[in-house]
């Protein structure tokens, strides 16, 4: 089992920057991969990033494709989730993710494939 927390959000202004950081706690945090979605008062949670175990292979949203970079550092158990030139549309509460990895460099998109889930970071991005 692995316990998630997330840190990082803070009120931005658009085309601002910011630096989301998941924290995971548990020795085989190598085995899972990982992702990061977000969600709006009254909307369904959305995908937006995912990497695979080894960091090899990361995928986004078409939303956030050439904005946010995805990455992890699984000597220090933690996924990072840079976001550049941010957007009012980007706010919103995001979350972590962790999915055993299974066989393969894979990443995974979908809501409910995901076994854990942080308590979430509010990012707000005023215009």
């Amino acid at each position: 089992q692995v316990q998630l927390v997330e840190s990082g959000g803070r009120l931005v202004q658009a085309g601002g920057s910011l630096r989301l950081s998941c924290a995971a706690s548990g020795r085989t945090f190598s085995s899972y991969r990982m992702g990061w979605f977000r969600q709006v008062s009254g909307k369904e949670r959305e995908f937006v990033a995912a990497i695979s175990w080894s960091g090899d292979t990361t995928y986004y949203s078409d939303s956030v494709k050439g904005r946010f970079t995805i990455s992890r550092d699984n000597a220090k158990n933690t996924v990072y989730l840079q976001m550049n030139s941010l957007k009012p549309e980007d706010t919103a509460v995001y979350y972590c993710a962790a999915r055993h990895h299974g066989l393969g460099d894979y990443v995974t998109v979908a809501v409910s494939e995901y076994d854990y889930w942080g308590q979430g970071t509010q990012v707000t991005v005023s215009s």
